[in-house]
This record gives structure tokens, sequence and C-alpha cells, in this order.
């Protein structure tokens, strides 16, 4: 009989935010294929009886091509075997789970999605930075800095003008560039941001500036992510490594400029 592949999320980096049907699925495993960023407290989990395979990228750099991820997960579910698909946060945003669940169908191998918390809403809770607010924002779009070669970029200036509050995933180091793509787009150079490194995990860091001033911003480690809205001046000022550069103040995050919410 052939096995079974679960697509699960294992959340931001914190063990405990696991879902416990994740929990209970990485226990019985025979097979795990994981991304790089999994945590290593996560990939503690998983009995020393079943196959590890690290089948993330580092860098940009891929230890392995999709197509091969796919055929293994393929081959092993022929085997037999219960295998899990380990990605951070949820397996269906950014994760490539579309691709993986086509090759699975067209192979006739039964699957399963388990979601993660996605990464974006652990940064944010993490942070305490609220995604939406009665004052400042009714809407959250999750976007990505780096595009497949060849599929259709988001149009920044969509997503910048309609009022929604923006977390991209994947920002890489180069803040200079995704300022100007920013501005570009008509955001603000006083709009706060943040950005929020390795969420949820012991060497969490975050960092809160503006657009306007986001190429001075200290680089942090992968994975990296980067809030922008006015929502942010909500967030608590002393959670955050205040930028150190001149012509920054706190009251530049002040909600005072946020107009109260009119009284029905």
């Amino acid at each position: 009989m052939k096995g079974k592949v679960f697509l699960i999320g294992a959340g931001p980096g914190d063990p405990e935010l696991l879902t416990v049907k994740a929990h209970r699925l990485l226990q019985s495993a025979d097979a795990v294929l994981h991304d790089d960023l999994v945590s290593q407290e996560i990939l503690k989990l998983i009995p020393a009886t079943a196959q590890l395979h690290n089948v993330g990228k580092r860098c940009g750099k891929k230890k392995i091509q999709q197509d091969e991820i796919n055929f293994l997960m393929i081959a092993l579910a022929d085997l037999g075997l219960r295998v899990i698909r380990l990605k951070s946060g949820d397996p269906m945003i950014f994760g490539r789970a579309g691709e993986e669940m086509e090759a699975l169908r067209k192979a006739g191998v039964v699957y399963e999605i388990v979601p993660g918390v996605t990464s974006a809403l652990g940064a944010a809770a993490a942070a305490e930075i609220p995604l939406t607010h009665r004052r400042a924002s009714s809407a959250v779009v999750f976007i990505t800095a780096h595009q497949a070669n060849g599929s259709n970029a988001a149009d920044w200036n969509k997503l910048a003008g309609s009022g929604a509050t923006l977390v991209i995933y994947m920002p890489g180091h180069d803040y200079t560039s995704i300022a100007a793509r920013l501005r570009a787009a008509g955001v603000r150079g006083d709009m706060p941001c943040a950005l929020v490194s390795r969420a949820t995990g012991p060497q969490q860091k975050t960092f809160r500036t503006s657009v306007g001033q986001l190429q001075f911003a200290s680089q942090l480690p992968a994975p990296t992510l980067l809030v922008v809205g006015d929502v942010v001046r909500f967030s608590d000022v002393q959670q955050f490594e205040l930028p150190a550069y001149a012509g920054i103040s706190t009251s530049a995050f002040s909600t005072d400029s946020i107009p109260e919410e009119p009284v029905a």
C-alpha cells in the first residue's frame, strides 16, 4: 500500500506554536523533508527512527531542486511510509505547496494539509504590532520581495495605495532598494515600518524605523519580515531596538497623528 504525505506548517520557530495535530504527526513520522528555516527545537521532536532530509535553501542557494523534492516525496510514499513535508510558517503561504500538491495528485499519492502559524502572524504577535486597527488599517497584504523567474510581480503601486498594512516576506538585506520601491509606489517617507528577525525564537530582534530612514537600518539575520503601515505606531516602543542614528525619535511613531474613530 502507498503511504501518505502530510504538508505541515511548523510555524515561525517557537515549538509551542506548533498545532497539536502537527506535533502528533511529527512524532509518528517515518520520513521528514524539512526546510532550512525550521527551528532546531522543532526538529528535535522528530523520532530518531525517522529518515531526515534537509531540502531547504540558504542565502538563495538550493540544496535540491523542486522537482527532486517532489520525486522524493512520491518515492517515499510509494514505499508505504508516512511522509512529512515540514515547512516554516504555513505551507500555503510562499511555501510552494501548490506545486507539491499538483505533483502528488498526478502521482496518485494521498496527501493532507496541516496549517501552521504563518510567519507574518508570529512576527506581528512577537513584536506587538496589530496588523489591523480600526484607526489605521482594515486590511493586510502578504507580499514577497522575491519572484520566481517569469512570474508576474505584484503591483506595489496598487497595494501601497490601498491603505492596507503590508507584510513583506524575504526583504533581503538591500533595505535601500526596498525603501526605494516603496517610495516609488507612493508610500510616505514618514510611514512607520518594522523589521522583525527570527520571530518567536530566543534570537528574535526587532527594529522600528520609517520608510524614509529604512536604508540606515542595521542588517538583521534571516528569516526577516518587514511590516509597513500606520499600525506600527501602536506597538510598544520598549520592545524595539530603536535606530541609533540622528534624525529619528520615538515621537515619530506617536499615535497622536492618527484620528480617533468617529463616534456613532
